[in-house]
């Protein structure tokens, strides 16, 4: 089964074109959902969380506050390395269950959708790169609209983010989001039938 990797910058709209594919009955798996479902309450990774970082990282009804998380390890190279070596590859097992199972249902293809795909090994999961793209001034709007945060708040992330550059020398198809959701979602129409396409190839080769 193809396997297409959704990515974007924060503000990019990933959850609009992922909106957009699910409409077109493509399955997508969020790895953000993921990243959250395997410190759900009770799993043995929050257990750890919270055994190294303290019960300051713990909300009052049992869930991860990953706000107080992200401010201990935004700055700090050696904790969020921590971090990410417990979680990725929690993540990266379930996002593998998931398209098991979307192939035994038979789906022409799948979407990852994922801020980090490009940083992290998830790339390797995927066969095309497939990146939602704005400008800089529209990725900062839409944020500060979105999480009621300050410019420098935004820039501050975007600066510890892959570069816009960067990110698109990795694409295989761009998504210009900088319009409105109409024009998202006929880019996404017409990118639709290139991937059935991309996908009947794989499954040829396969056979």
């Amino acid at each position: 089964m193809l396997v297409a990797g959704l990515t974007g910058g924060i503000g990019s709209g990933k959850s609009a074109a992922s909106a957009c594919f699910s409409a077109l009955g493509i399955p997508v798996i969020d790895a953000d959902l993921v990243a959250r479902q395997v410190v759900e309450p009770g799993s043995e990774a929050l257990l750890k969380i919270a055994a190294h970082f303290g019960q300051d990282v713990i909300r009052p009804d049992g869930t991860l506050d990953r706000a107080a998380l992200r401010r201990i390890v935004f700055d700090k190279e050696r904790e969020r390395n921590w971090l990410e070596a417990l979680l990725h590859p929690l993540i990266r097992d379930s996002i593998l269950d998931a398209l098991e199972q979307f192939d035994v249902d038979g789906h022409p293809y799948a979407v990852l959708a994922s801020p980090l795909l490009l940083e992290t090994d998830q790339h390797l999961l995927v066969n095309k790169v497939v990146v939602v793209d704005v400008p800089e001034s529209v990725q900062i709007e839409r944020t500060m609209q979105r999480d009621g945060v300050e410019e420098a708040q935004v820039r501050q992330i975007l600066a510890a983010q892959m570069t816009r550059d960067e990110r698109l020398s990795h694409a295989d198809f761009v998504l210009d989001n900088g319009g409105s959701q109409g024009q998202l979602t006929a880019a996404i129409e017409a990118l639709h039938p290139q991937l059935l396409a991309l996908a009947a190839q794989e499954d040829g080769q396969d056979g």
